[in-house]
């Protein structure tokens, strides 16, 4: 459990493809002006976290809500709850349509209205022109992103990735913001998608221009320098530029 910023803190956990490659999860940790908290997802904590978790936010009693904003990251929701039981549980269709014995508050994460009960803490912006929740359950391109608006720090789940390679491979892989590998599956199959993610995208890099840090599921926090929000976005998205221009090929 790491403090990112003064009411700011991020826990990472394992998440191994085929077993093997460690990609990470996350989890975030925020305090509110009245001393309250609100967890940005779920994991289920080691003991040394569970125990931070715990004497931070008064055995885990002044933990409000659990804000969980990837329709795919389901996993540790059952054992989120269990340990805070108490806590408004919040969550996309997908979650409670996957898990229907937990107790998910009937408005969803991805509605205006649920977002705006936290507008005193984050700021909230969904991708536009891809499926939210894709069909293919390999495309985890839709989320919900979050921006703490005290610290500029933003948490995202797969729409935006920090990869940092492995061992040997560092050297030949920079680290740096990118836009989940899967768009071109994500996209909706229409005209003018490829147009309106790029116009989101450049929207986020205008609004969100003094963010400081990212906290990304997969596989880093990313901390940037001065206009590093601005610059890797926007190799982001150029490095994006050929899937996109192919969806406007197909679909005009």
């Amino acid at each position: 459990m790491r403090r990112i910023a003064g009411n700011f803190w991020n826990i990472r956990g394992d998440y191994r493809i085929a077993g093997i490659l460690n990609v990470g999860t996350q989890m975030s940790l925020v305090r509110r002006a009245n001393g309250r908290f609100i967890l940005i997802d779920s994991y289920d904590v080691g003991e040394e976290d569970r125990r931070d978790l715990l004497s931070l936010t008064d055995g885990g009693h002044s933990i409000d809500a659990v804000l969980n904003v990837h329709p795919f990251h389901t996993l540790h929701c059952g054992a989120i709850h269990a340990l805070l039981p108490h806590a408004r549980l919040i969550g996309t269709r997908r979650h409670r349509d996957l898990l229907p014995d937990l107790p998910w508050e009937s408005d969803d994460i991805e509605a205006a209205a649920v977002q705006d009960q936290f507008a005193d803490l984050f700021e909230f912006s969904i991708p536009a022109g891809v499926d939210f929740i894709s069909a293919d359950e390999r495309v985890h391109v839709g989320s919900v992103l979050v921006r703490h608006r005290e610290s500029g720090v933003v948490h995202v789940d797969d729409t935006l990735n920090s990869f940092n390679a492995p061992g040997p491979f560092k050297s030949l892989v920079s680290p740096r913001l990118r836009f989940h590998p899967m768009l071109a599956k994500a996209l909706e199959p229409r005209s003018g998608a490829a147009d309106a993610y790029t116009d989101w995208a450049r929207d986020l890099v205008d609004r969100w221009a003094e963010t400081p840090i990212v906290c990304a599921a997969h596989s880093a926090v990313r901390m940037l320098s001065p206009g590093g929000w601005k610059s890797e976005m926007l190799n982001a998205l150029s490095d994006a530029s050929k899937t996109l221009d192919r969806h406007r090929e197909t679909h005009g």
